[in-house]
């Protein structure tokens, strides 16, 4: 199928308008945009390096560093959060030596049904006596629903830190730590609980 080269004509309303649009618009006058309002002499070559500053006779200021004060995530505050447990049993916590009296899977579940579950698992293991559980979030999966909200990543991972640093859970927690790679790593962490009173 061959396409027309010819342009299609406009039709008599069209070219009504076009004409009065062209009654009410000036010419422009491209020389009057292009000619600098300063008469000024043309800047040297060493000036043009020193940049905009060195033109109008100032010196240059020193450039900003801009820090961010961002929050950290909360594995990472976990990881820097200050040892309140004996130093010692924190070092073989750490290195995966200490063994986890009860553990929980939170696993594959919303936050809906995790948040009750380790409420539940952490005073009742608190009651019973345990001085070290085992809480398994997973790492969460890489996903993008293409929405315009990004979703986080390990929705679990980020989340239970804050209920357990929360009340009434903080009541019973002395200290949470990212687990040894022997018991999941950064996909579960240690809760050591306070002594019974």
């Amino acid at each position: 199928m061959k396409r027309s080269s010819r342009k299609p004509r406009l039709n008599d309303d069209d070219l009504e308008l076009w004409r009065r649009v062209t009654e009410r618009t000036e010419k422009l006058d491209l020389k009057s945009l292009f000619t600098p309002e300063i008469d000024a002499p043309p800047p040297s070559p060493a000036a043009l390096k020193r940049g905009r500053s060195a033109l109008l006779g100032k010196p240059m200021p020193k450039p900003r560093r801009r820090t961010y004060d961002l929050l950290p995530s909360l594995p990472d505050q976990v990881r820097s959060a200050p040892v309140q447990m004996d130093n010692k049993s924190f070092g073989k916590l750490k290195r995966g030596k200490l063994r986890p009296e009860g553990r929980i899977d939170l696993h594959g579940m919303t936050l809906d049904r995790a948040h009750p579950a380790l409420m539940h698992f952490i005073q009742t293991s608190h009651r019973n006596g345990k001085r070290l559980v085992l809480v398994i979030t997973g790492k969460g999966k890489q996903r993008d629903d293409g929405g315009p909200i990004p979703v986080r990543y390990g929705v679990l991972r980020h989340q239970v830190p804050q209920w357990l640093s929360s009340p009434p859970l903080s009541s019973v927690v002395l200290q949470v730590a990212q687990a040894h790679i022997s018991h999941g790593g950064s996909g579960a962490y240690y809760v050591y609980l306070r002594r019974q009173r």
